[in-house]
C-alpha cells in the first residue's frame, strides 16, 4: 500500500512538472500551445505569449496575446486575433508541419488566425524574445520569417520600429483597442505618413478615422518641431531612418533593466508613453500627446499660427488676415487666414521670404523634400516654383541642411515661447509685405520730405 501510494504521488508530481514547465519555443507539429496550459516564456523571462479574457471577469473571449511576465497587473502588449476572438478554452497554437505558418485553432480546431509566408518550409521554429518580439525562424537558415514586432497593436515597446518598409510596402502602425475589453482595432491610429510618389517629406501622425488628429511634425535630425520632448535625455534614446529600403522611428532605453512602453487609447484619444515603476508597483505616465489646444490638427486653419497661452490662441502669420473676420471674432478659426496682398508669379523676382522662428513645421502632406541641397539653393528652388510657399532646411543638426519645400497654404503650425524650441520657416512674400518701414509711416515721411 505504501509503495501504491509512493508510485502514485510521484506520477502526480511528474505530472505537475511536465504541465507547469515552462515553454521557451515551439517545433513545427511536435510542440503546441494550449489555452490552460503553461505559456511561452522569453529566454529572460520578460515576456510572455498565452490565452487571455481582457476586461471584467465577465468577458469569456479568449485571445493569443503577449504580456510582461514580471509585472503583477497584466499589461497586454499584443494581440493575434484582435478581432477572431475565441468563444472557450479550446485555443491551440501550433506550427503548420507542411508549410511552416503559425495557425491558431479555436472551436472544432478551426482556423482563427495564422501567419502568411511568402516561403515555405519544413523547418521552422517560434521564439519569444525577451525585448517583446514573437519570431517565426527557419532553423536551417537562421533568418527570421515572421515577427510580430511588424504587426502591432496598440504599443510601441523599445527596438520595435513605427514605419514603413519600402520594399514590400509594410506599414508598421499603432491601432487603438475599441475599448478596455475589445482588443479589435478601433478608429484611432498612429504612425507614419509619406507619398513615395510626391516625394513628400515622412511625419508622425495621428488620425481619428480619415481625419487627422494630431502631428508631431518630420524628423529634423535631432527630434521633431512639433515635440521638442523628443530631444536626447537620460532615459531614452532615439533614431529615425529614412532611406530609399525603409522610413521608421525607433527608441531605446539608456537603463536596460527600465521598462517603457508606448500606447494609445481610443476613450482618452491620446498617446501616451508610460514608464514601470518598481517601488510603486504602478505605471507612470511620462508625457502624453496632444498636450493642449495648441496640439489639435489645424486648430487655426489654413496659414493660421498656434500660440498657447494667447486670448485667443490663434493669429494670422504676418502678412495674411481672417478670411472672414465675423468668424474670426468669434473664435471660429476653421476656414483660417488669407494673404493681405496676393503673390504675382510674373513678377516671382520680386518675391522674397519672412523668417519665423521657433515654430512646429507645417504639415508635409503637399511637400517635396531633398537632404543634400543646402539652404541657399533650397530657397532658389521655392522662388522658381509659382506653387511654393515656404521653405525650411529639413536637418537642423550643425550649421543645418536638406530642404523642405511646402506648395499652397499651410496648416498645423504653432508657436513656441520658450527658447530652443521648434524650428525655422521661410515663408513666401511679396516685396510690400516685407517692407521693415510700415506703409503708413513712409508716406508720412515721404511727404515730409516734399515740405
Amino acid at each position: 500500500m505504501a509503495i501504491f501510494t509512493f508510485r502514485l504521488i510521484t506520477v502526480i508530481l511528474i505530472s505537475y512538472t511536465v504541465s507547469s514547465a515552462i515553454i521557451e519555443s515551439i517545433n513545427d507539429g511536435v510542440e503546441c500551445l494550449y489555452d490552460g496550459g503553461s505559456p511561452l516564456v522569453s529566454k529572460g523571462a520578460s515576456f510572455e505569449l498565452g490565452f487571455f479574457s481582457p476586461g471584467s471577469s465577465n468577458n469569456k473571449n479568449r485571445y493569443l496575446g503577449i504580456w510582461y511576465k514580471n509585472i503583477p497587473v497584466r499589461t497586454v502588449v499584443w494581440v493575434a486575433n484582435r478581432c477572431s476572438p475565441i468563444k472557450d478554452s479550446s485555443g491551440m497554437l501550433k506550427i503548420n508541419k507542411s508549410n511552416g505558418n503559425l495557425m491558431l485553432l479555436g472551436v472544432n480546431k478551426s482556423v482563427v488566425w495564422s501567419t502568411s509566408l511568402l516561403k515555405q518550409t519544413q523547418q521552422t521554429k517560434l521564439h519569444l524574445l525577451d525585448n517583446g518580439d514573437l519570431v517565426l525562424r527557419d532553423e536551417i537558415s537562421n533568418t527570421i520569417l515572421w515577427r510580430s514586432f511588424d504587426y502591432p497593436s496598440d504599443t510601441l515597446l523599445p527596438e520595435m520600429k513605427l514605419g514603413w518598409d519600402l520594399r514590400t510596402v509594410l506599414n508598421r502602425h499603432l491601432s487603438a483597442w475599441k475599448n478596455f475589453e475589445d482588443p479589435c482595432p478601433g478608429d484611432f491610429t498612429c504612425g507614419i505618413e509619406l507619398n513615395q510618389k510626391l516625394h513628400n517629406f515622412p511625419e508622425f501622425c495621428m488620425r481619428k478615422g480619415f481625419a487627422k488628429f494630431y502631428r508631431s511634425g518630420p524628423w529634423n535630425g535631432i527630434g521633431t518641431s512639433g515635440a521638442p520632448e523628443l530631444k536626447l535625455n537620460s532615459l531614452f534614446y532615439y533614431n529615425f531612418v529614412l532611406t530609399d529600403d525603409e522610413v521608421y522611428y525607433v527608441y531605446g532605453m539608456k537603463n536596460k533593466s527600465a521598462i517603457s512602453r508606448i500606447v494609445i487609447n481610443q476613450t482618452t484619444l491620446v498617446r501616451e508613453r508610460l514608464i514601470w515603476i518598481e517601488e510603486k508597483q504602478t505605471w507612470k505616465r511620462y508625457l502624453s500627446v496632444p498636450r493642449d489646444d495648441c496640439d489639435n490638427y489645424g486648430v487655426c486653419g489654413v496659414n493660421g499660427n498656434c500660440v498657447i497661452g494667447d486670448n485667443p490662441i490663434c493669429h494670422c502669420l504676418k502678412g495674411f488676415k481672417p478670411k472672414f473676420q465675423e468668424k474670426w471674432n468669434e473664435m471660429d478659426w476653421s476656414d483660417g487666414c488669407m494673404r493681405n496682398v496676393p503673390l504675382n508669379c510674373k513678377d516671382r523676382n520680386r518675391d522674397g521670404f519672412l523668417k519665423i522662428s521657433g515654430v512646429k513645421l507645417p504639415d508635409t502632406s503637399d511637400s517635396w523634400w531633398n537632404k543634400q541641397m543646402n539652404l541657399k539653393d533650397c530657397k532658389g528652388r521655392c522662388l522658381n516654383n509659382c506653387s511654393c510657399m515656404a521653405y525650411s532646411n529639413s536637418d537642423i543638426r550643425g550649421e543645418g541642411s536638406g530642404c523642405v519645400i511646402w506648395f499652397g497654404d499651410l496648416i498645423d503650425i504653432r508657436q513656441f515661447s520658450s527658447g530652443g524650441q521648434g524650428q525655422d520657416l521661410h515663408i513666401r512674400m511679396p516685396h510690400s509685405e516685407l517692407s521693415t518701414i510700415p506703409p503708413n509711416l513712409f508716406l508720412l515721411l515721404f511727404c515730409l520730405w516734399l515740405h
